[in-house]
């Protein structure tokens, strides 16, 4: 592992403040050090890209433009607002953290690492980016862009999919991190690792640290960072079912309290095996009252005549699974009664539920096929 001496971890920190004080992003949560900003801002990046979050925390920040605002919002309107962002535990843990900020700091975010930890939803990333941006703390906020950085630049062997890595990558961005302007230095590894030493082809001739860098120095940079290899998400298939009754109204199913998509609408929808899942898929015309033995219909509950064959297919990764979901549009002769937990809504109606992102892709892949068929 690479080590840098007193004197060049001072020309470190000082060449790279001045490339970021040049070249740093134009953010919207980085027009000032107000930690409320901050901390939201972090939390709707985890897992999400810069580009997607902008809109987002506008809008966010509109909706609810104090920590009492959040703390007192209603659920329903908090995920609106959070609609197609997903991971919704970040939504919920956001207002379950603004109420503690409430009851325990007097409305104000506290301003130490610590207390900034009891905070439900933030960890020791999103605790460092606040103590660092929003109260000048020299705290690592230690991401997947710094370990990349910080792995290359001292070629730190360590495999960083592993949480007892962390403890090296801590120390060595103690080693480094400006301790007179901790935020920007974090915030210029952020950068740094979203533009130049990137996953794949780092631009090294562009590089404000290429000088310090022990990968670039020894050629090492598609080596690092060191990292084994996730799961593959689990395979899951749906049907889900378009049901419209006379009053072209729409049935939506809302999801149980916890788990995943908590309180969230979809059109309904059954868990299949992949085999029921395969002969739904590749019939051309279905005898929908003899897929299966165990299944007499696609959805046997509901009084519905199905349109013979499927009329469109989404998939959707979640962390851990891999949703594959066939969709079928059916009729009912008469208006039934939604059964508990559902509703029937008009179209007109849907921008009023919050919709995760699959049943987003549903509604689209289900536009895509009327237009199609000049519906």
């Amino acid at each position: 592992m690479n080590e840098l001496t007193p004197d060049q971890i001072a020309a470190l920190q000082t060449k790279f403040l001045a490339w970021y004080e040049q070249e740093k992003r134009n953010l919207p949560w980085r027009y000032n050090h107000d930690p409320y900003r901050i901390w939201i801002s972090e939390i709707m990046l985890q897992q999400t890209r810069v580009d997607t979050v902008i809109d987002y925390f506008y809008r966010f920040m509109e909706a609810f433009p104090t920590i009492n605002d959040l703390a007192s919002a209603p659920e329903e309107k908090l995920l609106k607002q959070w609609e197609g962002l997903g991971y919704y535990s970040r939504a919920r843990n956001l207002q379950a953290a603004a109420q503690q900020i409430m009851t325990d700091f007097g409305g104000q975010m506290p301003d130490s690492l610590e207390a900034i930890r009891t905070l439900k939803g933030i960890g020791p990333y999103t605790a460092g980016a606040i103590a660092s941006i929003a109260f000048n703390l020299p705290e690592p906020a230690i991401d997947g862009n710094v370990m990349r950085v910080v792995s290359r630049l001292f070629e730190i062997e360590a495999d960083i999919a592993k949480p007892a890595s962390r403890k090296i990558f801590d120390e060595k961005m103690r080693q480094i991190i400006s301790l007179t302007a901790p935020g920007d230095f974090n915030q210029a590894l952020m950068d740094l690792g979203s533009s130049i030493c990137t996953p794949k082809t780092p631009q090294c001739s562009s590089c404000p640290l290429q000088t310090f860098c022990a990968a670039y120095q020894h050629g090492t940079m598609e080596k690092f960072p060191i990292k084994s290899k996730k799961p593959k998400p689990k395979d899951v298939y749906y049907v889900a079912g378009i049901m419209e009754n006379p009053q072209h109204e729409f049935l939506l199913q809302k999801r149980a309290a916890s788990g995943l998509l908590a309180n969230m609408w979809l059109f309904p929808l059954r868990e299949v095996s992949q085999g029921e899942f395969d002969a739904l898929k590749n019939e051309t015309e279905l005898d929908l009252f003899a897929i299966a033995e165990e299944a007499p219909t696609i959805f046997p509950e509901y009084d519905v005549v199905w349109q013979k064959k499927v009329i469109g297919e989404v998939t959707h990764v979640f962390s851990h699974l891999k949703w594959h979901v066939l969709i079928f549009y059916g009729r009912t002769s008469k208006v039934q009664l939604p059964p508990k937990n559902a509703v029937w809504a008009k179209k007109e109606q849907f921008s009023e539920f919050v919709f995760p992102k699959p049943q987003q892709k549903i509604i689209a892949s289900w536009q895509k096929y009327l237009q199609a068929n000049n519906h």
